[in-house]
């Protein structure tokens, strides 16, 4: 079997969990089919890692107000690779008003969430194209959809055959455990214990629902620090947000780094705090699952089922729901061991080896 995956999120994304999850159903359908990542340009830094014979291409710079004129350009040097390759299968990386699969090939795509059609007000006007997703998933001889979540949303919105539908959870990356006593995160904080947040703060990520949650707790502001890993360094809104709620900006960290720093910020973590509104799937519990540290997190969207019986939930909109969760696992070492254990069990059912046999199965049915 030939499949190809086309160029789109490879240009959009430097890093990012799309293109993660494409570099990771690559490496490990190889063995099991000619697979070739088709992104002739590219700024992606994971397309870097890989063979020239699983993904040629050139990296360039991202620079701003290109991104038409890169797209033009690869889909020029696009169609006679693909003529070249004759591939039975086009997964499409993301959404496209026009597609760029030859007729002889099925198409496949995979739909990650619902988000902007759920909560449009989260987003700019023009920040994301919903008619193009939806022309995408039409066109599409399957839909992948990365939770059950996912798929019941995509069939109320954008009334799809179910049928066409298959939900295939995502893998994820184990991180690599460090000595948190010596760890740079550790030495930081003075040994000052902490709760971890990673990710994007925008949106339906419930920054500030943490961040009250966090200072309406006498009990959390005075014995832990929170420390926010990724997304940027704090803006003017956020800093006032603190102020406004009289936080010790002393206890509040934002740091960025590779997965070695990530790493030990879980593992020295006394917990990890997941609030979104909705999620897709939601990969950070999972890493931090690999690394023994508890997750308390949202009862919403897909989380619950990525998590299991590994997590301690809260609703997301009740400040005071998300407090009393983060207080009944500090309190209580007997339920924190019990959330690490199963953790342990939980993470080990995501795989990226099982996401690829799963969406091998899906492009044999549909050819």
């Amino acid at each position: 079997m030939r499949i190809a995956f086309d160029f789109q999120i490879f240009l959009l994304q430097k890093y990012g969990g799309i293109s993660r999850y494409f570099v990771g159903l690559a490496e490990n359908l190889q063995t099991q089919a000619d697979v070739k990542i088709v992104a002739p340009l590219h700024i992606n830094s994971y397309l870097n890692n890989l063979s020239d014979s699983l993904a040629p291409g050139i990296r360039i710079k991202r620079i701003p107000k290109t991104g038409p004129l890169l797209f033009a350009a690869n889909n020029l040097l696009f169609k006679p690779i693909i003529n070249r390759l004759q591939p039975d299968i086009i997964h499409e990386t993301y959404y496209s008003l026009n597609s760029y699969a030859p007729k002889s090939a099925k198409r496949v795509v995979t739909v990650y969430d619902m988000i902007h059609e759920r909560f449009p007000s989260l987003f700019n006007a023009g920040h994301f194209n919903t008619e193009a997703k939806r022309i995408a998933v039409q066109r599409a001889d399957h839909v992948i959809c990365i939770s059950e979540h996912t798929r019941k949303d995509l069939v109320e919105l954008f009334n799809v055959d179910e049928n066409k539908l298959s939900v295939v959870y995502l893998g994820y990356d184990s991180m690599q455990r460090h000595d948190c006593e010596n760890s740079m995160v550790y030495r930081f904080l003075g040994g000052r214990p902490y709760l971890l947040y990673v990710g994007f703060r925008g949106g339906h990520k419930n920054f500030e629902g943490i961040v009250k949650a966090y200072a309406s707790s006498y009990f959390l502001r005075k014995s832990y620090s929170l420390i926010f890993f990724g997304g940027g360094n704090f803006n003017d809104a956020e800093i006032r947000l603190f102020l406004d709620l009289g936080l010790d900006m002393n206890n509040i960290s934002q740091l960025s780094g590779g997965d070695q720093l990530l790493a030990s910020c879980y593992q020295g973590a006394a917990a990890f705090i997941y609030p979104s509104l909705y999620e897709g799937f939601g990969i950070p519990p999972l890493e931090a699952m690999s690394c023994d540290c508890p997750v308390i997190c949202t009862n919403a969207s897909s989380v619950p089922e990525v998590v299991g019986e590994a997590g301690e939930y809260f609703e997301p909109d009740q400040i005071d729901s998300i407090r009393y969760a983060i207080e009944r696992v500090l309190k209580s070492s007997k339920r924190r061991a019990e959330l690490i254990e199963n953790g342990r069990i939980r993470c080990h059912i995501f795989s990226w080896a099982r996401t690829a046999s799963e969406t091998l199965n899906i492009y044999r049915k549909v050819i």
